[in-house]
């Protein structure tokens, strides 16, 4: 996949990106007052972000065990032949499987590592019959049970970013 080029963002872009991953409910004027911007030039300088695809999605961070999803999964997943067909049919069946939370192509030892939900035991033995067992294309895959999700976040260290 095709790296997309380099944008550039300033200060203000940088100091409005880290309050928006703190919470994407903060408003323009609350961010106004931070960043010193008018509460105009923050929704600009949002709208901007968004189509430009700085900013992917604003979304809610639910807390999985309070709604029953009370286990979480890392697993490695090694293909047995790695085509592009079948790479990119797993990728197509991993992106629209509401289990999988995150799905990265690695290199290593294994082809895929995998972030998964479930209820229990139960609901993940079924998730691999149907994602792995069923799927010929599967040579091994390898399970660690999260025990303790010490840190979960997708945020993006901004102060970081270099121009």
């Amino acid at each position: 996949m095709a790296q997309p080029p380099a944008i550039s963002l300033d200060n203000l872009d940088r100091n409005i990106l880290s309050i928006m991953q703190i919470s994407n409910r903060t408003t323009s004027d609350q961010i106004s007052e931070q960043v010193g911007l008018s509460p105009a030039a923050v929704q600009r300088r949002l709208k901007r972000m968004r189509a430009q695809q700085i900013i992917q999605a604003d979304v809610s961070v639910i807390n999985p065990k309070a709604i029953g999803h009370t286990m979480t999964f890392i697993v490695q997943v090694t293909l047995e032949r790695e085509r592009v067909d079948l790479m990119h049919n797993f990728k197509k069946e991993m992106s629209a499987n509401r289990s999988v939370q995150q799905c990265y192509y690695v290199t290593g030892n294994s082809d895929f590592i995998l972030i998964v939900t479930a209820v229990d035991m139960e609901g993940y033995d079924k998730f691999t019959r149907e994602a792995f067992f069923d799927n010929a294309n599967i040579k091994s895959f390898q399970t660690n049970v999260v025990m303790d999700p010490v840190k979960v976040g997708l945020t993006i260290p901004i102060d970081d970013y270099q121009e």
